[in-house]
């Protein structure tokens, strides 16, 4: 499979990256900058440079042509402000999904926050709560799409970047706790190979289920 994924020089993009170029997939990773490409070779995949920030639809499209699942795992980062989790939290997981509809990709698999739907917690600090808005407005913007794209919403605990365990807790609500990068990109490489979890919202954080069974459980 082509799969191409948005935010390509992220820890849980790389991850994903080399879990799918080592069982013979063609991971291609977005980024904006040049100076990542060579960490995303690395990791076996195909680095296409584009600003999701700065692009059209047009031109997102012409990435995204002959894809078989588009992966939207950016984000603005920390240390970036209110405005920066609007313009790629948000407004580029929407924008990739303009292009997959347009370049005929159904599959689409969003890596999203835990309990985004509850709304920030009151006194929240500003940057936060943006970036728990922006998540939960670009996850209602993809349930809105269930016509033109096969999606999955993913929604991890707080990422870590211990190594991982392969097993997890994956279920549309689960108690909120922590999950590594890597298991991350391991669940989103199953949801890819189970197309019953497409149409659903599910949380995920690090569990005692190996991550196969986790998927399968929540398929059915």
């Amino acid at each position: 499979m082509r799969i191409v994924i948005a935010g390509g020089h992220g820890k849980i993009a790389l991850h994903l990256e080399r879990l799918l170029a080592t069982r013979g997939d063609t991971p291609v990773g977005l980024i904006r900058n040049p100076d990542h490409a060579e960490d995303v070779r690395a990791a076996g995949a195909e680095p296409v440079l584009v600003d999701l920030e700065g692009t059209t639809v047009t031109r997102l499209t012409e990435k995204v042509v002959g894809a078989d699942a588009v992966v939207f795992a950016a984000g603005a980062g920390p240390g970036s402000g209110a405005a920066r989790k609007e313009t790629v939290d948000r407004d580029a997981a929407r924008l990739l999904a303009d292009a997959a509809s347009l370049a005929g990709v159904r599959r689409y698999i969003m890596v999203s926050a835990i309990g985004v739907d509850d709304g920030p917690a009151p006194g929240s600090d500003p940057v936060w709560a943006a970036y728990v808005e922006a998540k939960r407005a670009a996850d209602d913007d993809l349930r809105g799409r269930s016509l033109e794209t096969d999606w999955t919403i993913l929604r991890p605990g707080r990422l870590t970047n211990e190594p991982g365990t392969g097993r997890v807790r994956l279920a549309p609500k689960v108690e909120k706790a922590e999950i590594s990068r890597e298991d991350v990109a391991a669940v989103i490489v199953a949801l890819l190979d189970e197309p019953a979890t497409i149409g659903q919202v599910l949380e995920l954080v690090a569990g005692d289920t190996p991550i196969t069974e986790a998927v399968r459980a929540a398929a059915a």
